[in-house]
């Protein structure tokens, strides 16, 4: 996989933290960890590293620890999000030197512009780098839906290669991927919908839930796309059960429980307004993790 590329499974890592500060030496652990992984990159400081709760130095800091420990097996991109373009064009600009290949840029939050406004502000942002540009589609966090006709209309642009794809409308994601241009790399980001994003012809998927099971997504896409839909769906039933139990509370609380129970970070401590899992929550989640690891 390359930065202009993007297909098949990508991370959105965790940010890990302990006692209010950026974790520094569990967020090596985990970017050398993932770097050994069957994944095809990394999304840095998105919304599962709860970027909105980092600050200007924070992210650099980030950015570059994850660099050094993952030496260039992976290309990295940067999560930015904001709703007015010409500060979005100006971090563009602030993070150009930063050790990163492509940024994913979700859609402008709360202000709820047409879709003029969205291709605009997407064209905008796109001439402001040369770098490639993942958008980010997801109408039930933003306030506002990219139409796959604006999509398309962006995809025009030489630097705009990917989507992640969490429309939560299964006749306009089916409409997406029977419509797009070959150009344009296509990836779910809703981790339930995997299987039907892939077999509908989706590049890729980016999931929280690969922080888990990195091994058994690639096993599963591979299925997929070698056609081998029986072995896929055996996959899938294990994989969904994972998923399930991730997102059973607001996200990313379980997967920072599971990391730290697994001994990949130091703490499950998350930034408020996220807070850790129930009691029951934690519970589930360690029986679960006890019945993988009789299982290897």
């Amino acid at each position: 996989m390359t930065a202009t590329n993007p297909t098949g499974i990508w991370l959105p890592l965790i940010t890990p933290f302990r006692d209010g500060a950026l974790d520094e030496a569990s967020l090596q652990n985990l970017a050398r960890h993932y770097a050994s992984q069957p994944i095809d990159g990394l999304i840095l400081a998105a919304t599962t590293g709860e970027a909105l709760t980092l600050d200007d130095d924070e992210q650099l800091r980030l950015v570059r620890i994850v660099a050094e420990a993952t030496e260039g097996r992976l290309p990295l991109y940067l999560g930015l999000a904001g709703s007015d373009t010409r500060r979005m064009a100006r971090r563009l600009a602030e993070t150009d030197t930063w050790p990163v290949q492509g940024y994913l840029i979700s859609c402008p939050y709360y202000s709820r512009p047409s879709q003029d406004g969205l291709l605009q502000h997407f064209q905008a942002l796109a001439g402001a780098t040369q770098k490639p540009l993942m958008l980010y589609n997801i109408p039930y966090r933003a306030g506002v839906n990219l139409a796959n006709d604006t999509l398309f209309r962006l995809a025009e642009t030489a630097n705009i290669v990917g989507l992640k794809d969490c429309c939560a409308d299964p006749a306009q994601m089916a409409d997406l991927l029977r419509r797009k241009p070959a150009s344009l790399a296509v990836l779910t980001g809703d981790d339930a919908q995997t299987f039907s994003a892939l077999t509908q012809g989706a590049e890729g998927a980016i999931l929280a839930a690969a922080h888990i099971d990195p091994a058994g997504f690639r096993r599963l896409y591979d299925a997929l796309r070698q056609g081998q839909l029986e072995t896929a769906r055996h996959i899938w039933v294990k994989l969904s059960e994972i998923i399930a139990l991730l997102f059973a509370e607001p996200s990313p609380a379980a997967t920072k429980h599971w990391l730290w129970r697994a001994g990949l970070i130091a703490s499950p401590e998350l930034r408020l307004p996220m807070t850790g899992v129930t009691p029951g929550l934690a519970m589930r989640l360690d029986q679960a993790l006890a019945k993988l690891a009789k299982l290897d």
